[in-house]
């Protein structure tokens, strides 16, 4: 699925809240992302604005339509799903043609900024408080879910929450206009070009209608923020009306969560993780999903949960993986393969992370992480994919130049300071970048 995506989206995939309900529980990471953004693009005259309009228009009626109708779309849906659509030019990371794509220079995605920021006191106590309630209050439906899948509960409230403010945000986009600005001319377009086809299925399936499709910035869908073609694939009926509705039933929201999840190979035996005592013999360069081990042999190397208490037993055997999202700048963490299944919702450490955190506070009453958070630098996301360009150039496999602070650039970073003499830290400050963009 968001396949260097999101259900909520790809990386940049987020949607937006009203105002009123971030002050009530938090603000979400995408409606901040949204209201610190920018043209993406330089601005373009008016002239030349209004013939890429007319070359949008040309492209729907040419390229998109005879696609929709092989789809099965009929013109009726067609027509009123793009009845007074234009280009949103205020949308991120756009290239419109005779534009050079690049990296966008600010970062903002608050997935991919300080990491302390995402853990926001406001964010995980409100999630946490209308988290509870919510648990009471579809018990039945968290109950039947999770005897489907497998999925705690407590997972599915925190995604909910977190995506959504548990069906409280506001989803203020006409997602026909975002799925077509991006799919003419966002830098995925052959990824939004397919999402914008499986939206045109969706309303001509009659799940909703075309002018009430409203999505994020990035044109996901609903309650659980699903791209339209996770609905298609992943959508299910939680209250046996034999209807997915993932915009006004809670139910169908929980339940297809939860079938995501499940699908995507969560492990009802195991937790998603734990944090741990990182001793200082143990380099925060075997960070990472392609190097894991038994649990039971993290334990030799010293790694010991922050609690004392011994990992459970059905644990030792399985693997796991050590997780740093702020290198030596935060909490370490020994998680499970069920900690990158909730990445498949959405590829960010931080989302994971989140995710597993607030369930655990939701249903157990868990504090903060027992490793604080250390201040880090601010940095460009072009000055970050600079930087990574440069290790790239050394032989590091840092996942792509793209400005973002994925495990790949961490223990690249790790690795490089080991080799030049320094101690490991696996983040990036504005002293090391500044020196790796020579």
């Amino acid at each position: 699925m968001k396949q260097g995506a999101s259900v909520g989206g790809d990386c940049d995939c987020f949607g937006g809240s009203s105002l009123f309900l971030c002050r009530l529980f938090y603000r979400p990471a995408w409606l901040l992302v949204f209201l610190v953004a920018t043209f993406s693009v330089a601005p373009a005259s008016a002239a030349n604005r209004a013939k890429i309009e007319r070359q949008f228009q040309t492209w729907l009626k040419q390229v998109i339509w005879p696609q929709a109708q092989a789809a099965g779309v009929s013109q009726q849906t067609f027509r009123a799903a793009f009845k007074g659509v234009t280009l949103n030019w205020e949308l991120p990371d756009l290239s419109p043609p005779g534009s050079k794509p690049s990296v966008p220079k600010r970062q903002r995605q608050a997935e991919f900024s300080a990491p302390a920021k995402y853990f926001s006191r406001g964010s995980l106590d409100g999630t946490t408080a209308q988290g509870k309630r919510m648990a009471q209050q579809h018990r039945t439906a968290l109950r039947r879910a999770e005897q489907a899948t497998g999925v705690p509960g407590r997972i599915l409230l925190a995604i909910w929450g977190r995506e959504s403010a548990f069906g409280r945000a506001k989803i203020p986009h006409n997602a026909f206009q975002v799925l077509g600005t991006k799919g003419f001319m966002g830098r995925r377009a052959e990824y939004f070009t397919e999402e914008l086809l499986a939206a045109l299925q969706i309303a001509d399936a009659g799940h909703v209608s075309p002018g009430a499709m409203k999505s994020s910035w990035a044109g996901a869908l609903g309650q659980p923020q699903f791209m339209p073609g996770n609905f298609l694939k992943f959508a299910r009926d939680g209250n046996g009306d034999g209807r997915a509705d993932i915009w006004k039933s809670e139910a169908d929201t929980l339940m297809s969560i939860a079938h995501f999840l499940a699908q995507h190979g969560w492990q009802k035996s195991r937790d998603w993780g734990f944090e741990v005592k990182l001793p200082a013999t143990v380099s925060c360069t075997l960070e990472g999903p392609d190097q894991g081990r038994p649990i039971s042999d993290w334990e030799a190397m010293g790694i010991k949960r922050v609690s004392n208490r011994p990992f459970p037993a059905h644990e030792r055997a399985g693997e796991g993986f050590l997780m740093m999202p702020a290198g030596r700048n935060g909490p370490a963490f020994l998680v499970t393969p069920n900690f990158y299944v909730l990445k498949d919702y959405n590829k960010s450490d931080l989302y994971a992370l989140y995710v597993g955190h607030a369930g655990d506070r939701i249903d157990f009453g868990s504090g903060d992480f027992t490793q604080g958070w250390t201040p880090v630098d601010r940095l460009l996301r072009s000055d970050v994919a600079k930087m990574q360009e440069t290790l790239e150039r050394l032989g590091h496999d840092v996942g792509g130049a793209d400005g973002l602070v994925g495990f790949k650039t961490r223990r690249s970073i790790g690795r490089w300071q080991q080799a030049n003499g320094q101690e490991a830290s696996c983040f990036p400050d504005a002293r090391l970048v500044k020196r790796l963009q020579r």
